[in-house]
C-alpha cells in the first residue's frame, strides 16, 4: 500500500494487502452481517424451519438454534463474526432468543443503510440507535409481568415450542422446572441459579418420553474389569487426576538390554511400580476410583481383586462434578490420597441404559446436584433435545433469578415499536429519523413469525397494530391460529432478560459495525519464518 509524496511513493503495508475504504467498506460490511441474520432468520418461531450443517469429517447436525447455526457455519468475513458473537452472547447470558439477537442485528444494520443513503452520518445513527435502546428497555420493564412458580412451566414450555418435541413438551417442562427448583440458592434476598449443577447426558436408544431426572450424576462410562462389583453402597469415592500405571518418559528414550534376564527384569520393575501404586489406592480405603487419565491391566486385577470399582478416563468437566457433588478432593499425586481425601456418595451403580452400561452416582454428599439423562430414537433427536432442554433450563434459571416476564409471539416488539414512534415525535434532532428506524427494526420479528407460518406479513402487522393502538399491550400473533390472541392468557412467556439482552447485543454490533469506515486485510507470509529444530540440539 503506497502513498504520495513529491512523487515519491511510500509503502506502508506489506505488498498483497487489501484496503477497502469509505461507503464501500460501510456497504460490504452491512452486506455481510445481514446476509447471516438472514441465514438464521427462517428458524425463528414455532413453525421456524431446521437448518441441517455438515463438517468437514461428514458429521451432520439438523438444528434451528441461532447460536449453533452461526458457530457450525465457520463463518470468514469479520463484519460476520460480530453478528455471530451476538448469538453466542445472547445464549451464554440466557439461553434463549439467540436467533431473535441476530436477526434484530441485521434489520437495524439494514435502517442505518437507508439512514446512510439519505445523508445522515452514521454517527447520528448510533446516537439515535442508542437512545431509542435506552428506552426500549425502560418500556420492557414498564410491561413486564411478575413472575410466579406458575408461570415457570409455561416459560420452559415456550422455549422448547419448535424444537420438534412438542409432542413430549409437558414432560420435559416438569423436569426442567423441577431440576432448576431444586437448586436455587438465596443470599441475602436475592435468588441465584448456577445451571452448571444440572448435568445432561444423552443416549439415543429408546423414547423421548423415557427421558428421566436424577439426584446426583451420571457418567456414560464403564467400569474397568468384569470382575469389579457392579454396584457399591457407602461409596468412597476417591478422584484421581493421576495414572494408575507406569508413567511413561517425555522424551525419547531408549533401553539397552545386553544380558539374559535383564528384559524380564525390566518387566517386573515395572509391575512392581503398578502394584505400588495400586495398594496406594487400596490402603486409603476407597472403594470406588473415578481416574482421569488411564489405569493398567495389572492395577486393574488388584483393584478388582480389592472389590473396588474403577473407571478410568474420565473427562475433566466430570472429575470436577464428581467434586463438587461428593466433596472429594481431586487428587494429582498417588501420595497424596489419604482417607480425608475421598468422597462421599450413598450409591455408585453400573446400569443398563438402552444398549450399553452408564454409571449412576447417587446419594450425594453435596444434595444440590441433578442430572437429566436425555433418550431418544436417533442420536440427532437427543442432540437436538439437549439444546432444548439447556435452552428451558436456562430461561427458567433468569426467570427466578430476575422475578419478571414478558409476553411473547412478537407482543413487546410490537408494543415497543409503537411507543418509540411516539418517543421520536419529541425529539428535535436528526436522531429522530434513527428512533423511528429503530421502531421499525422491533418489527421485523412479528414480520419473520407471520413468514416462517405462512401467513400475509402486511394484514397480521396490521391487525397487531390495530390491537395494541387499542391499549391491548399483551396482543401478540397465534402462529396456529393466524390471528392477534393475548398472550398471557394463551401461556406464551418469555423472561424480561431475553428481550433486553438482545436489545442490548443487536444494537452494540449494529453501532460497532457502523462505525467501520476502514477494512485492512493483511496478505499472507510468504515465507514464514521456520520454528528451530530442536531434535538436532545436544
Amino acid at each position: 500500500m503506497a502513498g504520495q509524496m513529491s512523487g515519491q511513493p511510500i509503502y506502508i503495508l506489506k505488498k498483497g494487502t487489501e484496503r477497502t475504504r469509505g461507503e464501500e467498506a460501510k456497504r460490504s460490511n452491512i452486506m455481510a452481517a445481514r446476509a447471516v441474520a438472514e441465514a438464521v432468520r427462517t428458524t425463528l418461531g414455532p413453525r421456524g424451519m431446521d437448518k441441517m450443517l455438515t463438517d468437514p469429517a461428514g458429521l451432520v447436525t439438523i438444528t434451528n438454534d441461532g447460536a449453533t447455526i452461526l458457530e457450525e457455519m465457520a463463518i470468514k468475513h469479520p463484519a460476520a463474526k460480530i453478528v455471530a458473537s451476538v448469538a453466542k452472547t445472547q445464549d451464554d447470558e440466557v439461553g434463549d432468543g439467540t436467533t431473535t439477537a441476530a436477526v434484530l442485528t441485521g434489520e437495524l444494520l439494514k435502517k442505518a443503510q437507508e439512514l446512510m443513503e439519505q445523508g445522515v452520518h452514521p454517527t447520528t445513527i448510533i446516537g439515535g440507535y442508542n437512545l431509542a435502546a435506552g428506552r426500549a428497555k425502560e418500556i420492557l420493564f414498564e410491561i413486564a409481568i411478575d413472575s410466579t412458580d406458575d408461570n415457570l412451566m409455561k416459560i420452559a414450555q415456550t422455549a422448547l415450542t419448535g424444537k420438534g418435541i412438542e409432542f413430549s413438551r409437558e414432560k420435559l417442562s416438569e423436569l426442567a422446572v423441577r431440576a432448576v427448583k431444586s437448586i436455587v440458592k438465596e443470599e441475602n434476598g436475592k435468588r441465584t441459579v448456577n445451571i452448571k449443577d444440572i448435568s445432561i447426558e444423552r443416549r439415543g436408544e429408546g423414547s423421548v418420553e423415557d427421558t428421566e431426572l436424577i439426584s446426583g450424576i451420571i457418567l456414560d462410562k464403564t467400569k474397568t474389569h468384569q470382575s469389579m462389583p457392579e454396584r457399591i453402597e457407602n461409596a468412597k469415592i476417591a478422584i484421581l487426576a493421576t495414572p494408575i500405571e507406569v508413567r511413561k518418559a517425555e522424551t525419547k528414550t531408549e533401553i539397552s538390554i545386553d544380558k539374559i534376564g535383564q528384559t524380564r527384569m525390566f518387566l517386573e520393575r515395572e509391575e512392581k511400580q503398578v502394584r505400588e501404586a495400586a495398594e496406594k489406592v487400596i490402603k486409603s480405603g476407597t472403594n470406588v476410583v473415578f481416574c482421569q487419565k488411564g489405569v493398567d491391566d495389572i492395577a486393574r486385577y488388584f483393584l478388582a481383586k480389592a472389590g473396588i470399582f474403577v473407571t478410568h478416563r474420565v473427562k475433566k468437566n466430570d472429575l470436577l462434578k464428581l467434586s463438587r457433588a461428593t466433596g472429594g478432593k481431586i487428587i494429582t499425586s498417588l501420595d497424596e490420597i489419604t482417607p480425608d481425601s475421598l468422597g462421599e456418595a450413598g450409591l455408585v451403580e453400573e446400569k443398563m441404559v438402552g444398549n450399553g452400561e452408564m454409571i449412576f452416582i447417587t446419594g450425594c454428599k453435596n444434595p444440590d446436584t441433578y442430572s437429566i439423562l436425555l433418550r431418544g430414537g436417533t442420536e440427532h433427536v437427543v442432540t437436538s433435545l439437549s439444546r432444548a432442554m439447556h435452552d428451558a433450563l436456562r430461561v427458567v434459571g433468569v426467570t427466578i433469578e430476575d422475578g419478571k416476564l414478558v409476553a411473547g409471539g412478537g407482543s413487546p416488539e410490537i408494543e415497543l415499536a409503537l411507543r418509540l414512534r411516539k418517543y421520536a415525535s419529541t425529539m428535535t434532532g436528526r436522531e429522530q429519523l434513527a428512533v423511528n428506524k429503530f421502531a421499525d427494526s422491533m418489527e421485523i420479528i412479528p414480520k419473520t413469525l407471520a413468514e416462517n407460518a405462512g401467513l400475509d406479513v402486511i394484514d397480521m402487522l396490521v391487525e397487531l397494530r390495530n390491537e395494541h393502538e387499542k391499549g391491548n399491550k399483551y396482543v401478540g400473533l397465534d402462529v396456529y391460529e393466524g390471528r392477534p390472541v393475548d398472550m398471557l392468557e394463551n401461556g406464551v412467556i418469555e423472561p424480561l432478560r431475553v428481550k433486553t439482552q438482545a436489545i442490548t447485543s443487536a444494537t452494540e454490533a449494529a453501532s460497532m459495525i457502523l462505525r467501520i469506515d476502514d477494512v485492512i486485510a493483511s496478505a499472507k507470509d510468504t515465507n514464514p519464518k521456520k520454528k528451530p529444530d530442536l531434535s538436532d540440539l545436544d
